[in-house]
C-alpha cells in the first residue's frame, strides 16, 4: 500500500484515524490486501457516526431532487452487519423508516431474511459501509426485488476502488460513496 499524503476532510483523517489497519487482511470477497478498514471502529463512534448521517441524508436529497418524477425514497436499507448503525442513524436523521438486510434466512421465528416493513412498490435505497466488489450490496438488492421493492441507489460511506462501482452501476443502480480510498490517504494495496 502506497499512503498519499494527506486524507481530504478531518472527517476522512477521522476515519482514517480510527479504522485503517495495515499488515495483511483476506476481504469478503475473498481478496488479500495489505490494508484494512474495520469499519466497527468507525461506525460505531457516535461523533462520526453523527456526521455520517448528515452526509448520507444530504446525498439522498441530491438523489431525490435529481429525480423528482421518479417519487420519494419510501425505505432505507443496510444490510447485516456493517450496515445496521449506520442506516439506523440516517433514518432518525431523515426520519425515514428502515430495514435490515439479513446475511441468510433466521431459521426461527419469522425467518425473515428482510427485517422491517418493506411493502411492494417501495423505492428504498441502500446504505453500505466499505464496497470493495459490492457483491453485498448487489445481494441485498436481488433480496429487496424479489419482495416486490425498487431499490434506486447504493450508497456507501467508503468505496475502496476495486469494482463496487462498476458492478453496482452495471445493473443500472446509481452508485454514490461519501469517500474513496484515497480520500482516507489510502493509495494502490
Amino acid at each position: 500500500m502506497s499512503p498519499m499524503p494527506e486524507p481530504t476532510s478531518p472527517l476522512a483523517a477521522e476515519i482514517a484515524r480510527l479504522s485503517l489497519l495495515t499488515g495483511r487482511f483476506t476481504l469478503r470477497s475473498g481478496r488479500t490486501s495489505s490494508y484494512y478498514i474495520d469499519k466497527y471502529l468507525f461506525s460505531t463512534d457516535p461523533n462520526v457516526l453523527g456526521q455520517l448521517a448528515s452526509l448520507f441524508a444530504r446525498r439522498i436529497v441530491e438523489i431525490v431532487l435529481a429525480t423528482p418524477d421518479d417519487g420519494p425514497i419510501t425505505r432505507l436499507a443496510g444490510a447485516e452487519l456493517g450496515g445496521i448503525p449506520l442506516v439506523t442513524a440516517v433514518g432518525l436523521e431523515t426520519k425515514t423508516p428502515t430495514i435490515f438486510v439479513r446475511n441468510a434466512r433466521k431459521g426461527y421465528g419469522t425467518s425473515k431474511q428482510v427485517e422491517g416493513r418493506l411493502d411492494a412498490g417501495d423505492r428504498v435505497i441502500l446504505l453500505e459501509d466499505v464496497a470493495t466488489t459490492g457483491g453485498q450490496a448487489l445481494e441485498a438488492v436481488r433480496l429487496i426485488a424479489e419482495l416486490g421493492a425498487q431499490t434506486v441507489a447504493v450508497i456507501c460511506v467508503i468505496d475502496r476502488e476495486e469494482g463496487a462501482r462498476h458492478a453496482i452501476e452495471s445493473t443500472g443502480l446509481r452508485f454514490e460513496s461519501l469517500f474513496t480510498r484515497k480520500d482516507l490517504g489510502i493509495g494502490d494495496d
